[in-house]
């Protein structure tokens, strides 16, 4: 795992551990030793009294992103002199050679995209705006299945490329789209994937709405979440 704050590499290590608690994102923890200690500040106590360090390069610097793990009654013998690096602290996350986007990677999370042939009506302000029977169906861990459809069997003109950008480890930027039907906008209505991971790959040059934005029927029963 790699870690770059302002063109520096803050974080260089191959001897991460990961903390599993249940309900949570997976915790990396690394080695103090495995950072630059030429970019860290001096270690300050946080609420908590656990050593917090910042990060200087330049004229830039982010306050407390390393988080020594507490000793003392609560602490996991396994994790003495390793500490966290805040993920939104730094500009830059890689996981060997390959960029992380949103957070890091939980390896029991599951993306799978099926080819289907379920009869998928997107409508609004009773117009139909998409119709397909040959949708991709994407499962992911925790979330309900989503259904992406070609481009080509949407109606392109009601549609407006948002700024909105969303990012997902597991499938890659989520590119949003608005919607414009009968002088209605519904911001960020749908979303595709123009780059996407290799989970996610099966769902290229598809898109997906948000159930809960516009009326979405799959073989003639409403989806709402």
């Amino acid at each position: 795992m790699r870690a770059v704050f302002a063109g520096r590499t803050v974080l260089d290590s191959q001897r991460g551990i990961v903390l599993h608690e249940t309900g949570r994102l997976p915790q990396h923890f690394y080695p103090l030793d495995d950072l630059d200690q030429d970019l860290l500040s001096a270690a300050e106590p946080d609420a908590h009294g656990r050593a917090q360090f910042g990060v200087r390069v330049g004229q830039r610097s982010a306050s407390g992103a390393v988080t020594a793990f507490p000793d003392g009654d609560d602490a996991i013998p396994a994790l003495h002199g390793y500490v966290s690096v805040a993920f939104a602290a730094m500009d830059r996350w890689f996981e060997e050679d390959e960029p992380i986007y949103g957070h890091v990677r939980d390896p029991y999370h599951r993306v799978d995209v099926r080819t289907a042939s379920r009869h998928v009506v997107v409508r609004h302000a009773g117009r139909i705006i998409a119709e397909s029977t040959r949708p991709k169906l994407l499962f992911e861990t925790s979330t309900p299945i989503r259904y992406y459809l070609p481009f080509a069997d949407v109606d392109l003109g009601v549609l407006e490329r948002s700024d909105t950008v969303s990012e997902c480890p597991y499938k890659g930027d989520g590119q949003h789209w608005h919607l414009h039907v009968e002088g209605q906008r519904v911001p960020d209505a749908a979303w595709s994937l123009p780059h996407p991971l290799p989970e996610g790959l099966a769902a290229a040059e598809h898109i997906c709405f948000y159930p809960h934005k516009v009326h979405l029927e799959v073989d003639g029963r409403q989806v709402s979440a």
